[in-house]
């Protein structure tokens, strides 16, 4: 039995017509793809803008009457750069002239938004000599906003016949509802490509980008750090909520329940090994006890002080509520028998400090309120820490020999994580010592 591929490429894989010929490349050395998923192009360098963003830009000039020929004409170019360098045979002004028409009178923004998926698939598919299903057609959502798996994977597997040697393209980032556009937040193409491996049963979700998959550490912050060869979706749910970011974050969920692995690749240097993202239940073997190392700045902490907090039993639920009615949410909750610290945002905080201060006195009662702000918080993260001693002395220790101050530890119940708040200005400095003395 045949095994497929569904393979994703990002923005920066097909920001040009060079980039278009290193994919079709990779995906015609490789029969067992299926399904390519494509963003829209990408920034060709810094100092260039992705189509997506400009898209935004015309729809936001038109909302408010205003022309968008100029920036229109940017995104036409650069399409017709792809088109006419690789001779591919579309009739791109018509398409163009349909989609600028659309947006003067006033479409969505979701369906400004997807046009770079859609007009990059067109002339893919073609390119690739594959049969090009638009997304609207086969990716549906609900009244919640989610996708609707049941319909997508109906449609998914009348639309893709795995029983021949047909290959598709699908354009990443939309669907619809009730037959208008409607997409994923940014970066959603990710999520496209693991809904359609999902409805396939894929033998492997490859996500191709600009970076050889995982590193253990920032590479802004540490030197040349190593990659991530294996790491479980719970892995990278812990790294990927501290900012660890090559994939979005909810792409894991349609693969997971059937185990389906992710593969990070890179397109430019495709023998590249890459990080393979998979189950929790697989077995391989680890030369590090940690898996990788990320973090955040600007958090605040608000410790607050009770005796016989613990016997107030209403105490947790009327210390929560006053962030939940204030839109705050509680980033983590390390406590103790008669106090316990609340982590949050300072971004969600917005300003909001001394209203929670003043509504935890009046509904609370306690001893005493302490806040302390320019926190950031440090994840050290790996699946073999839970059966490996020494792990946090070891952390700990790195810390203090780098003169580190730590103000809060936290370390959740699977022991697959230890979160260390610190100040701001250490933050750089506690990633390094920790990543040297594990990795070097």
């Amino acid at each position: 039995m045949t095994e497929f591929f569904v393979s994703k490429f990002g923005g920066s894989s097909l920001a040009t017509s060079k980039q278009y010929k290193k994919v079709k490349e990779i995906v015609n050395k490789n029969e067992n793809i299926k399904v390519v998923v494509p963003s829209a192009p990408g920034k060709r360098d810094e100092k260039d803008h992705k189509i997506t963003d400009l898209l935004y830009m015309c729809h936001q000039l038109s909302s408010h009457g205003l022309k968008f020929d100029d920036i229109f004409k940017m995104i036409a170019e650069r399409f017709f750069e792809i088109r006419d360098n690789l001779s591919i045979d579309v009739d791109l002004e018509k398409i163009l002239d349909e989609i600028k028409t659309n947006i003067e009178n006033n479409r969505s923004i979701d369906y400004c938004a997807s046009r770079g998926e859609h007009l990059n698939g067109i002339l893919l598919a073609k390119y690739l000599g594959f049969e090009f299903i638009d997304a609207a057609e086969v990716i549906f959502f609900n009244e919640m906003n989610e996708v609707d798996e049941k319909k997508t994977i109906e449609e998914l597997q009348n639309k893709i016949k795995l029983g021949d040697k047909k290959r598709y393209v699908v354009p990443g980032f939309y669907g619809s509802f009730k037959s208008e556009i409607k997409t994923f937040s940014r970066g959603g193409s990710d999520i496209t490509g693991s809904v359609i491996a999902n409805a396939i049963d894929a033998k492997i979700y490859e996500n191709w980008t600009d970076v050889s998959g995982f590193l253990v550490a920032d590479p802004k912050i540490v030197e040349n750090p190593k990659e991530i060869e294996h790491i479980t979706y719970k892995e990278l749910r812990e790294l990927s909520y501290m900012g660890a970011k090559v994939l979005h974050e909810e792409a894991i969920f349609p693969v997971k329940n059937k185990g389906i692995p992710i593969h990070i690749k890179n397109t430019n240097r495709p023998y590249d090994k890459g990080t393979l993202i998979v189950p929790d239940t697989w077995n391989f073997s680890k030369e590090n006890l940690i898996t990788g190392i990320a973090g955040k700045k600007g958090f605040t902490v608000i410790t607050v002080e009770k005796t016989l907090m613990n016997s107030d039993k209403s105490f947790l639920r009327k210390l929560v509520s006053v962030f939940e009615t204030n839109d705050i949410s509680i980033e983590h909750m390390p406590s103790g028998i008669d106090s316990i610290s609340i982590i949050v945002s300072d971004i969600d905080l917005n300003g909001k400090l001394s209203k929670i201060i003043e509504e935890i006195r009046i509904y609370l009662n306690p001893d005493n309120i302490i806040s302390s702000s320019n926190m950031a918080l440090v994840a050290v993260v790996g699946r073999g820490m839970i059966r490996t001693k020494g792990i946090s002395a070891k952390v700990f220790t790195a810390l203090s020999d780098a003169g580190v101050n730590i103000r809060m530890i936290s370390q959740g119940s699977s022991e697959l994580n230890i979160i260390i708040g610190l100040e701001n200005s250490d933050f750089e400095t506690a990633i390094r010592a920790i990543y040297k003395s594990f990795y070097n």
